[in-house]
């Protein structure tokens, strides 16, 4: 029986490089106890703020733990909260063995793909341009100013995300989710008329608004700065 040559059949997929954008969970104790409750008390027991974002494990801090790191369990727990893991990177070589096991894939610590909510990196760049957006955002639309700070003169709908390298402006209601300083700048900031985010993020430090968010900011004309690794949320006073 003849096998058609590969050279004479038509090419039914292709090969090319992607950037992939993910959020960092940068883990500091290997035991999953600790890691539950964090998550459990940052989080609290909704699911919504994350819409099955790829995950990366940074293992940086924990790589002289003697203690083993029940990757399994971290999945599972990651996956409750509709994260889905698909790498690690920074630990030492057991771990990084006991996460390839698990079926996680090894990122080299400084080539790997763009982390969307790394730690706060050490010399941050501020962002140089702006990108402007001057429509709404709906649920499960996302608008990602790399390098950048990032202008929206419309609504930022509840299930919507908007990421900048730099600071994030919104003038109009922000109910989705706002992630500023994404490449680790500490400086970066957000603003909006009308603070009303389901998660604000600066350089890695996230907060969801679960409980709601005090009365002097809620619904009113508010920024996000980040003091050391607290958020805080204050009034834009004319």
């Amino acid at each position: 029986m003849a096998i058609a040559s590969p050279g004479n059949s038509p090419a039914v997929f292709d090969l090319k490089s992607a950037t992939l954008t993910l959020v960092a969970l940068v883990v500091k104790s290997p035991h999953l106890p600790e890691l539950a409750e964090q998550l459990r008390v940052r989080l609290g027991p909704s699911t919504e703020f994350f819409n099955q974002d790829p995950v990366l494990i940074d293992l940086a801090q924990v790589q002289e733990s003697a203690g083993e790191i029940d990757f399994r369990g971290l999945i599972e727990l990651l996956r409750s909260y509709s994260m889905v893991p698909v790498a690690v990177r920074g630990g030492s070589a057991a771990q990084m063995a006991a996460a390839q096991a698990a079926g996680l894939c090894e990122v080299p610590p400084q080539d790997g793909p763009a982390v969307r909510a790394a730690a706060p990196a050490p010399a941050p760049v501020r962002a140089a341009s702006v990108v402007v957006v001057d429509r709404p955002l709906r649920s499960g639309q996302q608008v990602y100013a790399k390098g950048a700070d990032l202008v929206i003169l419309a609504l930022v709908n509840h299930g919507a995300e908007v990421i900048a390298d730099g600071s994030i402006h919104v003038y109009a209601p922000l109910r989705g989710k706002a992630i500023a300083g994404a490449t680790g700048d500490v400086n970066a900031r957000i603003f909006t008329t009308c603070m009303e985010p389901e998660l604000i993020s600066i350089a890695g430090i996230y907060q969801t608004t679960d409980p709601p968010l005090p009365t002097d900011v809620r619904g009113k004309s508010a920024q996000v700065r980040l003091d050391g690794d607290t958020l805080i949320i204050e009034p834009i006073k004319a």
